[in-house]
């Protein structure tokens, strides 16, 4: 029998203001394809974790697994990086953990 194998899972918490958002219809539009484009750029675990029912604020939480600490954290930051440069939805705070 083998021992466990060591891994770090890393996560992070995205608060964003969709402030053109005119509807739920609008803001789903937008986050579903926010979501898609990380799931397929990273590699990623994307979910809406909160403010499924307001129309200009969306929390995304987002996972990853990995076997080096330095690699998921780089991988978070690039993900930050890109719902940052997203002219859909601005990024007001970000928490990023790596364990």
């Amino acid at each position: 029998m083998m021992g466990p194998v060591p891994f770090v899972v890393g996560t992070a918490t995205l608060r964003l203001a969709l402030r053109e958002s005119h509807s739920l219809k609008d803001k789903r539009r937008v986050v579903l394809s926010l979501k898609d484009r990380l799931r397929q750029q990273f590699n990623v675990s994307v979910s809406e974790v909160d403010g499924q029912d307001e129309r200009q604020r969306a929390v995304l939480g987002v996972a990853m697994a990995g076997s080096d600490a330095r690699y998921v954290e780089g991988a978070l930051a690039k993900v930050v990086d890109l719902v940052r440069g997203n002219p859909h939805a601005e990024l007001v705070d970000f928490e990023v953990r790596v364990a």
